[in-house]
């Protein structure tokens, strides 16, 4: 399996590379300011807002796949423009492409959404993924789309990083009770991810956690499992003072399950400190 992972360097990215190189695998990974140190892994400069560097990158490493794990927010030139290059690109030197998007793409307004649901975002983060998702379906119908929720893991995320300032000084921020998502541990999203890219499986995925929580719950379950003090933890709602945005969103993932064997835990049990 030769892999190439757009954004290698992020948080969801360099884990990608580290399971793929580990498992022997021909990794290439892309970077934009800075490389991460995996043995192994060929890295490239990659700004996926200047026209023609995709084609070259791509070409240079010659892979059977593309993982595109960019985050640019709501940086509409990377997380649209960007990712629809990284499609056109992959569809014209015929790899397969596995795409990560987002629950930003949905509302709220239904609560639950499963694989079939059309996005209908309320945030330009949301706007930018689902104009991604849609154009890599169109200009891919071969490729993986997967959904994903709020990535953790052992410490770096930005939501434990997040806790972990708010625990320190209480006045920097809230944890909102009435924001609802599906975690998933940034090891098991990997694997999955991985899983879809071996597979040749196409259509949309969801690849999040098993357990629905709100910020605050999880940002106490971070607060316990790291020995922080949860009563320091400042809540609040969103819907009272937070910036605009989709509340209650869960991905729904039984179709999903029955495609793949990648096991994706639920929050309460990964971060279980017993």
């Amino acid at each position: 399996m030769k892999l190439l992972v757009v954004g290698g360097s992020g948080y969801l990215g360099s884990e990608l590379v580290r399971q793929s190189a580990a498992a022997g695998w021909d990794t290439a990974a892309t970077y934009r300011s800075r490389a991460c140190d995996v043995p192994g892994v060929a890295w490239h400069r990659l700004d996926i807002r200047v026209p023609g560097q995709v084609d070259d990158v791509i070409g240079a490493a010659a892979p059977d796949v593309v993982i595109n794990a960019t985050s640019g927010y709501s940086d509409w030139a990377v997380t649209a423009d960007g990712a629809i290059r990284v499609a056109m690109s992959a569809v014209r030197q015929g790899r397969r492409l596995v795409h990560v998007s987002s629950d930003a793409v949905f509302s709220g307004a239904r609560t639950h959404y499963d694989e079939s649901c059309l996005p209908d975002p309320v945030t330009p983060y949301g706007a930018a993924k689902a104009a991604a998702e849609t154009a890599v379906r169109l200009l891919a119908p071969e490729a993986a789309v997967a959904r994903t929720s709020l990535i953790v893991g052992d410490g770096l995320s930005v939501h434990e990083r997040l806790v972990h300032a708010l625990a320190a000084d209480p006045r920097d921020g809230v944890l909102f009770t009435d924001d609802v998502r599906c975690p998933v541990h940034v090891a098991d999203l990997a694997a999955a991810l991985r899983e879809l890219a071996a597979s040749g499986k196409a259509g949309m995925f969801h690849l999040a956690g098993t357990d629905a929580v709100s910020r605050h719950q999880l940002g106490l379950l971070i607060a316990r499992r790291d020995g922080l003090d949860p009563a320091r933890l400042p809540a609040g709602r969103r819907a009272r003072s937070g910036p605009p945005g989709a509340l209650d969103v869960r991905l729904e993932g039984a179709a999903t399950r029955s495609r793949l064997r990648s096991r994706l835990r639920g929050v309460r049990e990964f971060l279980d400190a017993g």
